[in-house]
């Protein structure tokens, strides 16, 4: 290996590994970017590991048993950056339902031994343990948006990544709104861009997979704007905010919950 190349290592915590192999899918672009770094700790894509310190962690999962909250706390520390990708590590994933149950109910019925699991009531992102240098959001992420992240941190420039809403997206690829052309519930005009606008492309209506758009001006979608239009019941409402990014809805889950009708 060539001496002073930049080291990268991938981790997982609680997921899908879909992030990862978004990674792995990468082909081509992969291949150049291995001729590039040292891909020292990968271990979807081969057991060599070498140990730290690394010059960027990319980190997929979220915290969801007290293992893994040490752990976090370990990567961090030998990572000079850290950047989380996917659902599951910005926004806890489709695991973090379980933060408005009783996690010991679920286990109680799932498990035939509950008392062997070490879980914690609750999913959390990365960044409720440790600081995050950037988010990437997505269910699974977008590879675009991946190389740039990559070849931003490795070049010590901020990654170009847009915070711009699904819709955009429909416009550029010439996509008729679902919504108004055919009354279709559609979340792209509360959803951050980077799928490339691929459901409604084929007809169906976004079902928030990378969660609120503007993703880091602070500010929040205009969901009371949207509801209306999405002609649902409070409680299919909330269902449909309840998906990959249960908790990065959680104010627009919230909103809905205000606004129900007197029983």
């Amino acid at each position: 290996m060539a001496e002073g190349r930049p080291r990268l290592a991938v981790w997982k915590f609680a997921s899908c590994d879909g992030c990862q192999l978004t990674l792995l899918d990468c082909e081509d672009e992969l291949l150049e970017l291995a001729g590039q770094v040292e891909i020292a700790h990968f271990l979807e894509a081969s057991d060599a590991v070498a140990d730290g310190p690394y010059d960027v962690s990319l980190v997929e999962g979220s915290v969801s048993t007290p293992a893994d909250r040490e752990r976090i706390r370990h990567v961090r520390e030998i990572s000079r950056t850290l950047v989380t990708i996917g659902a599951c590590a910005t926004a806890g994933g489709v695991q973090a339902l379980r933060n408005f149950a009783d996690v010991r109910e679920f286990a109680s019925v799932v498990y035939a031994r509950p008392e062997y699991v070490a879980t914690l009531a609750r999913s959390t992102p990365i960044a409720a343990h440790v600081p995050v240098d950037f988010e990437l959001q997505g269910c699974p992420i977008d590879r675009r948006q991946l190389l740039e992240v990559l070849t931003a941190f490795l070049l010590g420039r901020r990654p170009d990544i847009p915070d711009h809403s699904v819709c955009f997206e429909c416009k550029r690829r010439g996509t008729v709104c679902v919504m108004v052309a055919k009354g279709t519930p559609c979340l792209g005009p509360i959803t951050h861009a980077g799928c490339g606008a691929i459901c409604p492309a084929y007809g169906r209506g976004c079902y928030g997979c990378f969660g609120p758009s503007p993703a880091w001006s602070g500010a929040r979608p205009n969901t009371r704007a949207l509801l209306p239009w999405l002609d649902m019941t409070p409680d299919e409402t909330r269902r449909v905010l309840s998906t990959f990014n249960v908790t990065a809805f959680r104010e627009e889950r919230e909103e809905e919950q205000d606004h129900d009708p007197p029983a």
